[in-house]
């Protein structure tokens, strides 16, 4: 009776094993190849992104387009520049406030186009797209240009400013060329060691009160006519 018993017993385990294999299939159909306890790994994430016309494309549409981008790399456009307080929109029409973070102090102006980057909530200007601000260089104490075995050349495309209480030149030689100049002095002194030498189509010399001209030898030279007019004309 007891060997009846542990056939008995035998065979119903099998017969529980031939259920467990019917039931693995409807597991698999319903979960995939990691059985009856559900998707797990890649599968979790996958079901985590949001499909096309699923539910989660939904909701992260209702969401708004206007939530900030956790980074964020890319152009915005200035859209307030008072001060050091700075503030763009992004491409989305989100709008940040951002830190100057340039080599050069540049200062925007509204409508500029900057460089941003970002992560969540800090934002930085790290370059300039399209700019129409003003970028201002100052250093504290004597700063000294020099231009190593080469030329140093300064220009703007509406004009060049030199300001300051005091200006030396220093040069071998100075050559000007302009359409017009136009000097304005309280005083003015020119000490010229060798010849001066003036070449005008015409001259013309205004002054309001006495005029002195000293010379050891003096020639006034004209090819035709030499008019002198005065109340009074002195000679000797």
């Amino acid at each position: 009776m007891g060997a009846m018993k542990e056939s008995d017993r035998a065979a119903a385990v099998r017969e529980d094993a031939a259920a467990g294999e019917e039931r693995a299939p409807r597991a698999y159909s319903a979960y995939g190849a990691h059985g009856a306890h559900g998707p797990r790994g890649a599968d979790v994430l996958r079901i985590g992104l949001p499909r096309a016309g699923g539910a989660a494309a939904g909701d992260a549409g209702q969401e708004g387009a206007a939530a900030l981008p956790r980074e964020y790399l890319g152009p915005g456009q200035v859209t307030a520049a008072d001060g050091g307080a700075i503030a763009v929109e992004l491409p989305g029409g989100q709008p940040v406030a951002v830190e100057m973070a340039l080599a050069l102090p540049y200062e925007p102006a509204v409508g500029d186009t900057l460089l941003v980057i970002g992560r969540e909530e800090r934002y930085y200007a790290i370059g300039v797209l399209h700019g129409a601000g003003r970028t201002v260089l100052s250093l504290q104490g004597d700063v000294a240009v020099h231009a190593r075995d080469g030329e140093l050349s300064l220009s703007g495309d509406k004009g060049v400013a030199i300001r300051g209480p005091e200006l030396e030149v220093q040069a071998g030689k100075i050559r000007m060329v302009a359409d017009a100049v136009v000097q304005r002095f309280t005083s003015m002194v020119q000490r010229v060691s060798a010849l001066l030498s003036v070449q005008a189509s015409e001259s013309h010399t205004v002054v309001e009160k006495t005029a002195f001209t000293k010379a050891k030898n003096a020639t006034i030279l004209t090819e035709e006519t030499v008019t002198v007019n005065g109340k009074q004309i002195l000679l000797g």
